[in-house]
């Protein structure tokens, strides 16, 4: 008979929320999990399965991905980007080019930035032959040149670019579009489809009185100046900023490391409407940042020719009933700031006017473009990111140009693409406040960054990556969303021993006096697993089945080796303290380790064919109380020694002795600790000499 899980079929299309809310969909969870276990390697190598600029995401992603982090709904949000940044820095994992790469199709790709080096990483890997031009000497588009270097080290994006061309892509800089190449050159050229990835490089302004003379500047240009010309002020004068965006924070934080004596902000949003993130804002301030909310720019006003300060007029409302950009001033009110220079940074607009002869442009200067093909006026030519969706996060645009990258697929292929089509995932609801209120408090672990005082003095990466401990402890805190506990309907006898057992409330019984599982709401603690009579709970996530099944192999490596001291395996907790990479890659020659993804998941059943296999003894080690790595699970020591007395138990009555299974609750930090326990048990082996089964 074949088993099923209604509920596995119900919900095949749901993603935990986190992953859900990225734009590339990366499997958080998963990569969280390898951080909490150890497995940096395999974090990382996670990761890079959906995301071609780690480093950079790691150190300047929005991290859509926490915002919906139903950790948020017990305490606060995982630290997911610091996190991301921990496996690109302690991880390794690299993705070899494909087989036959460049062999296909040439594919022009216009625009080194986020969007267009993504498009270029996935056409690359599907076989197409991929170069991208890009008008400035380094790719990386905006984060490359704009993103000031205390947020984001030119190394950092160096290492992405040059894992993209690791792919066979080729990079071709310092090549402008409508100067030294045109759409026509480039399908000369042999190029069979064209992605134009221009983002937008242009700073916007305002006609204000006053706007002609010396001291305005521009926010790109001028965080490109002092990010590539190190350019830096005179005199210590009075910046305004205008704009109340990140760019404007950049600008602001930029100008105070530049040498401003005094940098005031003026934004027409009041403060909960700033659409500059709330960690952007608030760094500013530390570093003395003034900002003034509600006010709008109303003219530059000069002395013999030279900036004196801005008028600023009291802005009532941005948008209108019709939440449209469209802000309601009071010219009654008004006032004077004082100031030297002014820095416009209230938004960012597309340059296509080298377009404007091979490609329909609109009245608004923007490209004509379809969505949902992502094509431009003219065949085989392509347009992805921010010059056709707007201003918005590197990995927004990221997954745009995944898109371009499929619709050009699909055009090389011959067939139609449609956006509309796909299918996007569907997140978990919430976490029930219930059980929520049963999960165990941790508080997040923030990132490390410099003081103000210190910070503010120079360009050097302000934030820190975690240390190893503060990583595994951090990952830990994810609850581990839709991986745990589903009911097998073919096997469960409705006995109720789930119901009785879980700490969080998670098994229910339905209307019809079925126990259902909300899958959506375990915590994954594992309890309800191993004590299900019937066998009828698996965990939706195969981590736990690979654990169990780890062990047979383990036990026969282990009995093929040579040596007469006992023969011992070690179930141990994946977490905790033995992630760390001492005791997560401990090896001794007359041991075996099996770690499992909690102690409480073991099975009797798992010990006892480790037996019947021929160890002379296994340790099973459960977690301490208390410390930095104590278990966010309740109950799990207690359920841990309870399988363990059952097979000890059970190993009496089969006529062995029962000292071959113990449990050990390890308080031990380091591979030293738990070099003599492991010793220890050793010595009560060897009283009762080599099993009778080996």
């Amino acid at each position: 008979m074949t088993q099923h899980c209604n509920q596995a079929d119900a919900m095949a299309n749901v993603l935990p929320p986190c992953q859900a809310a990225c734009p590339l969909h990366q499997g958080v969870r998963d990569y969280l999990l390898a951080i909490a276990t150890g497995d940096f390697d395999r974090a990382l190598s996670i990761i890079k399965e959906s995301n071609p600029l780690p480093s950079i995401c790691g150190t300047i992603c929005a991290h859509h991905c926490e915002d919906e982090c139903r950790r948020g709904d017990v305490d606060q949000a995982l630290s997911i980007r610091g996190l991301k940044r921990f496996a690109v820095e302690n991880g390794s994992a690299k993705v070899p080019p494909p087989e036959g790469a460049g062999k296909g199709a040439k594919v022009a790709v216009v625009g080194g930035g986020p969007s267009g080096l993504t498009a270029a990483y996935d056409l690359a890997r599907a076989g197409c032959a991929v170069t991208v031009f890009d008008r400035e000497p380094f790719m990386g588009g905006a984060v490359r040149h704009y993103i000031p270097l205390y947020r984001l080290p030119d190394e950092t994006v160096e290492q992405d670019v040059q894992e993209i061309a690791a792919q066979g892509v080729e990079l071709r800089p310092n090549v402008e579009l409508g100067k030294d190449i045109t759409i026509a050159d480039l399908k000369k050229q042999g190029y069979k489809a064209i992605l134009l990835a221009l983002g937008l490089p242009v700073s916007r302004g305002l006609n204000l009185p006053g706007l002609e003379g010396e001291g305005v500047y521009y926010a790109l240009s001028f965080l490109k100046q002092v990010k590539r010309e190190n350019f830096r002020f005179t005199g210590e004068p009075t910046v305004i900023v205008i704009g109340g965006g990140n760019v404007a924070m950049d600008v602001a934080r930029s100008a105070v490391r530049c040498g401003a004596g005094q940098v005031k902000l003026v934004c027409l949003e009041s403060a909960p409407e700033m659409p500059a993130f709330e960690w952007e804002i608030e760094e500013a301030k530390e570093e003395g940042v003034e900002i003034n909310c509600s006010w709008g720019p109303n003219a530059i006003l000069r002395e013999n020719g030279k900036i004196v300060g801005l008028e600023i007029i009291e802005c009532c409302r941005v948008f209108d009933d019709q939440g449209r950009f469209n802000p309601t001033m009071n010219p009654e009110c008004k006032k004077v700031i004082t100031g030297d220079l002014v820095i416009f940074a209230i938004g960012q607009a597309g340059d296509v006017e080298a377009l404007r002869s091979e490609l329909e442009v609109d009245e608004r200067g923007r490209l004509v473009f379809d969505p949902n093909k992502m094509t431009t006026s003219q065949e085989g030519v392509f347009a992805c990111g921010e010059v056709v969706t707007g201003p918005g996060t590197a990995v927004q645009a990221m997954a745009n140009g995944r898109l371009a990258a499929q619709a050009i697929l699909s055009y090389l292929e011959g067939k139609a693409f449609d956006r509309a089509s796909l299918e996007e995932p569907v997140p978990l609801e919430k976490l029930d406040a219930a059980v929520a209120e049963k999960v165990k408090k941790v508080s997040r672990h923030p990132l490390p960054i410099m003081a103000p005082e210190e910070r503010k003095q120079h360009f050097q990466q302000a934030e820190a990556g975690f240390d190893t401990v503060t990583a595994i402890c951090e990952a830990r805190r994810c609850l581990t969303c839709f991986a745990g506990a589903m009911r097998i309907d073919d096997l469960c006898a409705n006995c109720l021993t789930c119901v009785r057992v879980c700490p969080y409330g998670v098994p229910v019984i339905n209307e019809e006096g079925v126990v259902s599982i909300r899958q959506e709401q375990c915590q994954a603690c594992g309890l309800c697993l191993a004590i299900c009579p019937a066998y009828a709970i698996k965990f939706r996530a195969p981590y736990v089945e690979q654990a169990a099944e780890s062990m047979g192999p383990a036990v026969q490596e282990l009995l093929g080796r040579a040596g007469d001291q006992p023969r011992m395996l070690a179930v141990t907790c994946a977490y905790g303290v033995f992630a760390q990479p001492e005791l997560a890659r401990y090896r001794a020659e007359n041991l075996a380790v099996v770690r499992y993804p909690c102690t409480a998941k073991v099975d009797s059943l798992h010990l006892l064919k480790a037996v019947e296999q021929g160890v002379d003894g296994i340790v099973v080690f459960g977690c301490g109380e208390g410390g930095k790595f104590e278990c966010p699970h309740g109950e799990t020591g207690y359920w841990t020694r309870k399988r363990v007395e059952h097979a000890r138990k059970l190993l009496k009555e089969l006529g062995l002795e029962e000292d071959r299974v113990a449990y050990v609750e390890f308080e031990g930090t380091d591979s030293g600790a738990f070099e003599r326990v492991v010793a220890e048990a050793a010595d009560k082996l060897k009283a009762l000499g080599a099993s009778p089964l080996r």
